[in-house]
This record gives structure tokens, C-alpha cells and sequence, in this order.
């Protein structure tokens, strides 16, 4: 059999009475000379299953490991922090008076820069009679005690210990590297009062510092007209959450409800507030002027009330430079709230610091080419091991740990801005302004917006006309997504941002 040219096949095709691969009965899928022709033989082997690539692509679950989530009623939520328990003032100036009436220096403490509880920025909280202890700012070894013997709202005049008061020789009052303004810093540490005297005058009351946050509201939507849901293509799929199996045009709502969910905890981590309050914002004719006031993430409540290292081993050999730059930071947690079990969550770059600190102060490591640490004894055929999950230094134990979003091309592993975050383990006291009494609540954790009628956690419905929805005209399905919520961070002066140096 065959056909000519305007008959229902091309002249080149010729069908054959059985299946058989001839040269002149297959469908040409490339030729494009027309008639019909296409360019290739067989249609192409179709992989019907989605190739991970990226792998997990969810950068979530940072908030779950540290924090926990709890309900709340109004557009604030107000937590207070306790104050430290002793006097202490930073920067202060000293005056030497020698003079052998009722003192030998004048102390100004430094108002705005106080560790006292209790103490407007008028005046200080130092007392007559309390002994205090002077060291100098620049090196802390240049100390000097003495009794407070007068004071007013701004000063304090003390008799020095061991000074002679009237010789005005040059070593009389106080050592001339106390002297001057912001030289000294100052505590009290106890008090001397005489036979018969009578008590101590004034009190301090404690007091405490509030702190407050607003929550944000978070919207996102997936959208799909009719037509193209009457159009089923099947794709074979494993989910972020390890599940797997066949999706249609849902697959793009899947996605959307993820990277939703990464946003919720995203926008609680990097978090600023307006620098201007209550900015207008024009969200539509029918939402004009909208007040945008922003919320306090995490690296945005560190910065400001907690404490940041910058340049972590900075240029130095691998693990050489760590250590000491690891010590520092241990000191300062001695002056914070010195908890005992922290979890470090870092860059792979600055967990790899780590591991080489840890690894550098082992002795047979750092004397002999072959690593002493590992699996099965460092077996030559065995795996090794030059990562290192958790360690103590001094009085703390750490649990280190690759934080993705500081790693993901798509989030933070674009800059180098942040290396890393301790954050302490446990929970904090706090006083809470509803319940009016102490709770116990973990340093981080979200605060969302509910009622007995209404759960902003995380909302999604769906509306239009397609999918089952019958909501309006139009010939679509709108899947949308909504949370409201803020980040509280509690105590955020016993955590340490690592930020490039």
C-alpha cells in the first residue's frame, strides 16, 4: 500500500500491517520541511519522577529545636528583665580634692552608663557609709578603695583608704590613673559605720527593665485558573517533609504552603523595627495608609541587647586563632548570665573553625601528622571522624550544630554578614504583666495572635470557583496563607551573635 502526497500521510510514510521498525513507517519529530514530519523516532523516555537536586529545601525548624509557640491576645506582648543585683557605675569621673575635713575625692558616677537597679537617670543609688572600689577604665589594675562620706543626686565624696588627707603630697587621694572624666569604673561592695552611729539611710528599691514586641502580620497566596486544572499532569514527588507520591498542579500549592512556612520562621529571625514609627504604607485603595511599624527578630534583639563577636579566628591559621578568640567570648558570658549549657548554631564555615580549635588543643593531633581523634580508634581502615558535635570549655557545655539558613544560596549563604548564633539552653523567669506573677518561658520563643474564635498561628483557605471552592466568578482557585505573629527574646544579653569580621 501506498500513498501519494495529498493523501492522509506523506509520501515518506508508509504504515506497516504489523508493529515493526521499519525505515520508512516511524514519525519524524525534527524535519522541518513540512508535510507533516516530526523531529524523531520513538517518543522521548519520560521521567515521571522530580529529581532532587537541592535536596531538603526547607530551611525551617530553627524556632522548634530553641523555642516553643504560645497564644496571645493583643497587638503587644510587654515581658520584664530583671536588673543586676549590685551598684556599679562605667566610665565615671574622679576628682581629687586632698583636702582634711570629710574627704580626699569626688566620685560623679557615670549615669548613663549603669548596671544599678533602681536608679532614675538623675541621680545615683550609692549611699553614705557604703565602701566602694575604684579601678581604672583603661586597664582594670589601677584600684582604689574607700567609704562614701557625703553625697548629692550626682555626686559622691569618699575618703580614700590609706591616703593622708592633709600633706596634699603627690601621693595623697586617689592614683592619678583614676583621675579625669570616664577613668573610673566604680562598684559598692560593702559598708563601714561606727560605734553608735546610726543606720544606713535610704533604700533601694528594686525595679525592673521592660522590653516589648509587636507582631507582624505574614500573607502569602498560590493561584490557578480552571483551564489549566482540567489539564492533569502527573509528577511523581518526595516532599520536604518525607512524604512521596503523585501530584498534579498542586505541586506549585505545595511549594507555596512550604516556602510560606520558612517565611514565618525567616521574618522572625531577621526582623527590624520601623526606625520611624507608625509609617504609612498604601496597600490598595481599599487598605490605605496602613501603619507599618516592623517587629524585632533575633539578630536585631542581640545587636541591640545582647552581645556581638565579630571575626571569629579571624585571618589566622585554621583553629589556631579560635581558641583565644573562643576564651574571650567565655568571659564575657562569666559577666552575663554565666548559664551552663549553650547550643552554637553556625555557618559551615565557622563550624569548620570549631572543629579545628577543638581539634588543634589535642596533643597527639598537633605533634604528629596522624589525627588522634575519631571512630573505632582511628582504625587506618576504618572512618574517620574530624567533626565535633558538642565540648566543654571551662564551666560551659556546647552543642554545635549547621544551621542551613546560614548555608543555603538562596537565604544567608548569599552574604557573609552572620557566621553564627549561641543561643543559651533552658528556660527564663519572667515576670508576666497579664498573669500578674513569675513564669517560667524558654529564652526564644513565638508569640501569634488568637482568640477562642479566631487562630492566626497559620491560617489557608481556599475561595474562587475551581477545586471544589464556590466562593465567587471567578474561574480560578486561590489558596491563600496568612500568620500573625512576633518573636520574644528573653535574657538576650547571654547570647552571642558571630557576625564576618
Amino acid at each position: 500500500m501506498s500513498f501519494t502526497t495529498g493523501g492522509s500521510f506523506p509520501a515518506s510514510i508508509v504504515p506497516a500491517q504489523k508493529r515493526m521498525t521499519l525505515q520508512d513507517n516511524y514519525l519524524s519529530f525534527d524535519s522541518s520541511t513540512g508535510g507533516g514530519t516530526f523531529a524523531q523516532q520513538y517518543l522521548p523516555e519520560l521521567y515521571e519522577a522530580e529529581v532532587e537536586r537541592y535536596g531538603n529545601r526547607t530551611i525551617g525548624g530553627f524556632l522548634r529545636m530553641v523555642g516553643a509557640e504560645m497564644p496571645m491576645t493583643s497587638d503587644q506582648v510587654i515581658w520584664s528583665e530583671q536588673n543586676r543585683l549590685h551598684v556599679a557605675y562605667k566610665a565615671s569621673q574622679v576628682t581629687n580634692v586632698n583636702n582634711d575635713t570629710s574627704h580626699n575625692a569626688v566620685l560623679t558616677p557615670n549615669l548613663a552608663n549603669t548596671a544599678s537597679p533602681g536608679v532614675a537617670q538623675s541621680s545615683h543609688a550609692i549611699r553614705v557609709g557604703q565602701t566602694v572600689l575604684m579601678s581604672d577604665v583603661a586597664t582594670g589594675l589601677i584600684v582604689s578603695k574607700g567609704v562614701v562620706q557625703a553625697i548629692s543626686a550626682t555626686t559622691c565624696n569618699i575618703a580614700v583608704y590609706g591616703s593622708t588627707f592633709n600633706t596634699g603630697g603627690a601621693g595623697d587621694g586617689v592614683p592619678a590613673g583614676l583621675l579625669g572624666v570616664g577613668n573610673c569604673n566604680v562598684f559598692v561592695y560593702g559598708s563601714e559605720f561606727g560605734k553608735g552611729s546610726v543606720g544606713m539611710e535610704g533604700s533601694i528599691e528594686p525595679s525592673f527593665t521592660q522590653f516589648s514586641n509587636s507582631p507582624i502580620i505574614l500573607k502569602d497566596n498560590f493561584k490557578i485558573n480552571g483551564s489549566d486544572t482540567a489539564q492533569i499532569g502527573w509528577i511523581e514527588v518526595a516532599t520536604e517533609e518525607g512524604q512521596s507520591g503523585y501530584l498534579w498542579y498542586l505541586k506549585s500549592e505545595s511549594e507555596t504552603r512550604l516556602r510560606f512556612e520558612d517565611y514565618l520562621e525567616m521574618a522572625m529571625v531577621e526582623g527590624e523595627k520601623m526606625v520611624t514609627a507608625d509609617v504609612p504604607f498604601d496597600f490598595g485603595p481599599a487598605n490605605a495608609d496602613q501603619d507599618i511599624k516592623g517587629t524585632e527578630g533575633l539578630f536585631a534583639a542581640i545587636e541591640t541587647r545582647g552581645n556581638v563577636y565579630s571575626g571569629f579566628a579571624g585571618a589566622a591559621a585554621p583553629g589556631s586563632g579560635a581558641l583565644a578568640d573562643f576564651d574571650e567570648i567565655l568571659k564575657n558570658l562569666d559577666k552575663q548570665g554565666a548559664i551552663e549549657e549553650n547550643m552554637l548554631f553556625l555557618s559551615r564555615s565557622t563550624a569548620l573553625d570549631f572543629d579545628d580549635m577543638i581539634a588543634a588543643v589535642n596533643g597527639a593531633y598537633a605533634s604528629t601528622a596522624s589525627a588522634s581523634y575519631g571512630l573505632f580508634d582511628n582504625d587506618g581502615d576504618m572512618a574517620l571522624n574530624f567533626g565535633f558535635s558538642g565540648f566543654r570549655r571551662g564551666s560551659y557545655d556546647f552543642y554545635k550544630t549547621d544551621w542551613k539558613y546560614l548555608n543555603d544560596a538562596s537565604t544567608r549563604g548569599m552574604d557573609k554578614e552572620i557566621d553564627g548564633v549561641l543561643v543559651p539552653a533552658g528556660t527564663t523567669t519572667v515576670y508576666d504583666q497579664m498573669l500578674g506573677q513569675n513564669i517560667r518561658r524558654p529564652f526564644l520563643h513565638v508569640r501569634y495572635r488568637a482568640s477562642e474564635t479566631e487562630d492566626r498561628r497559620m491560617k489557608s483557605w481556599v475561595t474562587g470557583s475551581v477545586g471544589g471552592a464556590y466562593t465567587d466568578t471567578l474561574d480560578a482557585m486561590t489558596v491563600s496563607f496568612l500568620s500573625e505573629r512576633c518573636l520574644v527574646t528573653q535574657a538576650a544579653n547571654n547570647f552571642v551573635l558571630f557576625k564576618g569580621a
